[in-house]
């Protein structure tokens, strides 16, 4: 994981083909399995994995609490990247990156944040949160590869 001035960049290589990474992403029934840090859940209203689709979603916490969120895709370029921008509550661009390594994926995940004083309020938990939500995509990469 690398912090920038207004970004957190985390990788991960995956021993899964790039195509069922990518299809964990760009499947709303899936992305609401995996989508979050450890221990949320989420109910999806609308997901349009699409340019220019809509994503509204409400986030369980462990807690109870509830975060409603609301994205909207920027790009889709098949097997290789997603762009989103989340609109609600802290704005950043999330970019996901699929590179193919024979047979094993690394996905590389950048939140760029659109104020600096925000990401300095977040960064900690967000590095954190970002780590757990991969270690869930991990999860059930593997259990879709069973």
């Amino acid at each position: 994981m690398t912090i920038g001035e207004n970004e957190i960049v985390s990788e991960r290589e995956f021993d899964f083909p790039r195509e069922l990474a990518f299809q964990a992403w760009t499947t709303p029934e899936l992305l609401a399995r995996w989508w979050g840090p450890k221990g949320f859940t989420n109910t999806f209203h609308e997901c349009e994995i699409k340019p220019g689709g809509t994503w509204r979603l409400i986030m369980h916490g462990p807690d109870g609490t509830d975060y409603p969120n609301h994205s909207v895709f920027v790009e889709i370029v098949p097997l290789e990247r997603v762009v989103l921008d989340h609109l609600s509550g802290h704005e950043f661009r999330i970019t996901a990156v699929f590179e193919d390594l024979g047979g094993r994926t690394r996905v590389t995940f950048r939140q760029l944040f659109k104020d600096i004083a925000e990401f300095e309020k977040v960064k900690a938990f967000c590095s954190e949160a970002n780590e757990q939500n991969l270690d869930r995509f991990g999860e059930l990469l593997a259990e879709l590869a069973v």
